[in-house]
């Protein structure tokens, strides 16, 4: 495996995860990683229901800090481990999750959109009452309003998370298809200084490539982005470095020759 770094993990320490932390890092290990990444979830205000109690995913960090001490020390020479954490954004929230960015010495923040005018798009009622593409384009508007309101990130994260779950997914969906609004994004995105995100958790879920599809990474390389991470999404153990190869695939696709891993908030170069 070329990538060697994961940089978009979960553990018990997220709302929708129960693996615990030392079990995700042996199977890192096992996997030849040198460097894990945990960017366990903080989303305020996130839409309660049965499933989703409140607070459900808000992040304690001070105990995630404390496990990842702990193991940093127990696997130190072993393998790095990075202290992340993924900001679910929303327009209304800037300010709580400006402080909350604040608050510790992240090495790394993923910007992300779970929530988009009050729903996520997880849920089949968020494409409810109009068309599969009228939906992505009010996600793909929101990512744009969160990115122009909110500074304090490094990457945003799994930039069309929304066609993950859509009621076709990727059938129909291309980075032309919405050039309009991608454009835009990445164009605030490159002003700002930030990165993107190579997601591979997608395909996991039935999509035929990578988060963001590989179009729009080839665009902002055009554009004359440098900054990219892998990330698996993954949850669980089995899903550390899933579909690697993909996004190693999609880089040289796409005119890279690195991937950037982030320590301290600073980018650092990996050949692969």
């Amino acid at each position: 495996m070329s990538i060697k770094a994961d940089c978009h993990l979960h553990s018990c320490h997220s709302g929708d995860s129960e693996a615990p932390m030392e079990d995700m890092i042996r199977e890192g290990i096992r996997r030849g990683l040198t460097h894990m990444c945990f960017t366990e979830h903080n989303d305020f205000d996130y839409p309660v229901s049965k499933d989703t109690p409140q607070g459900m995913f808000e992040l304690n960090a001070d105990a995630y800090l404390y496990d990842l001490i702990r193991l940093r020390e127990k696997y130190a020479g072993q393998i790095k481990l990075l202290f992340g954490v993924e900001l679910g954004l929303q327009p209304h929230l800037m300010r709580q999750n400006a402080i909350f960015a604040k608050a510790h010495d992240y090495d790394f923040i993923i910007g992300s959109s779970h929530v988009c005018g009050g729903r996520d798009p997880y849920y089949p009622a968020f494409y409810e009452g109009r068309s599969q593409e009228e939906a992505y384009r009010e996600y793909f508007q929101g990512v744009y309003d969160n990115i122009r309101k909110f500074d304090n990130f490094d990457v945003y994260g799994h930039l069309d998370y929304v066609v993950r779950y859509g009621p076709g997914k990727d059938q129909d969906y291309s980075y032309e298809k919405y050039s309009d609004l991608f454009d835009k994004i990445l164009d605030l995105l490159l002003e700002k200084g930030k990165g993107l995100e190579i997601n591979t958790g997608g395909i996991q879920s039935g999509l035929k490539d990578v988060h963001p599809t590989a179009g729009v990474v080839r665009r902002y390389r055009q554009k004359g982005g440098e900054i990219i991470t892998i990330g698996s999404d993954a949850h669980d153990p089995a899903r550390i470095a899933a579909d690697f190869h993909r996004a190693g695939e999609v880089l040289q696709e796409c005119g890279f020759r690195y991937y950037t891993v982030f320590e301290k908030r600073q980018p650092e170069f990996k050949r692969f």
